[in-house]
């Protein structure tokens, strides 16, 4: 399958099962303001609304400040997906498809909802790390992808050095 191609299809899953994870979040915990679930020993369901870009940095509170993080998502989305178009290793296209997927599905609820939906809390030996929803996690595996592939992925049986 050609690296464009995984791509497209890794978007599509990943926006469809993030606003349905985040649908569901929002229906179960918006209306009865719902105190965090425990799901494992380390992860609780637990509705966050998170105002600025990653870990909740450079929050922002204004109309304009959530108009220009919508502006920044779309432009550096729009450059991994002409990344994407040109990718040739479907491993590539596979990582380029999930972090353009969990930046739309992030950037859907900033203008939607003024606010991205978070609502997985990670936490060990009572301490709380960090609050993230499927979006997040596509994009991070997405990362995780392009740096297995930075390393490993150029070296292919045969290839000389330089």
């Amino acid at each position: 399958m050609r690296a464009r191609a995984v791509g497209a299809v890794a978007i599509v899953a990943v926006v469809a099962f993030d606003r349905a994870a985040k649908a569901l979040v929002l229906a179960n915990f918006a209306a009865t303001a719902a105190a965090p679930a425990p799901l494992t020993p380390f992860l609780d369901l637990a509705l966050r609304w998170n105002r600025g870009i990653s870990f909740s940095m450079f929050t922002q509170e204004s109309a304009a400040g959530r108009w220009l993080l919508l502006a920044l998502t779309a432009i550096v989305t729009a450059l991994i997906a002409l990344w994407l178009w040109r990718a040739r290793a479907p491993l590539v296209g596979l990582a380029l498809g999930l972090i353009v997927g969990g930046a739309i599905g992030n950037g859907y609820d900033r203008l939607v909802y003024g606010a991205v939906v978070d609502f997985l809390d990670l936490h060990a030996l009572g301490r709380h790390f960090f609050v993230f929803n499927l979006a997040d996690a596509a994009i991070n595996v997405g990362v995780a992808l392009l740096v297995l592939d930075g390393l490993f992925g150029g070296a292919r049986l045969g290839d000389k050095p330089a």
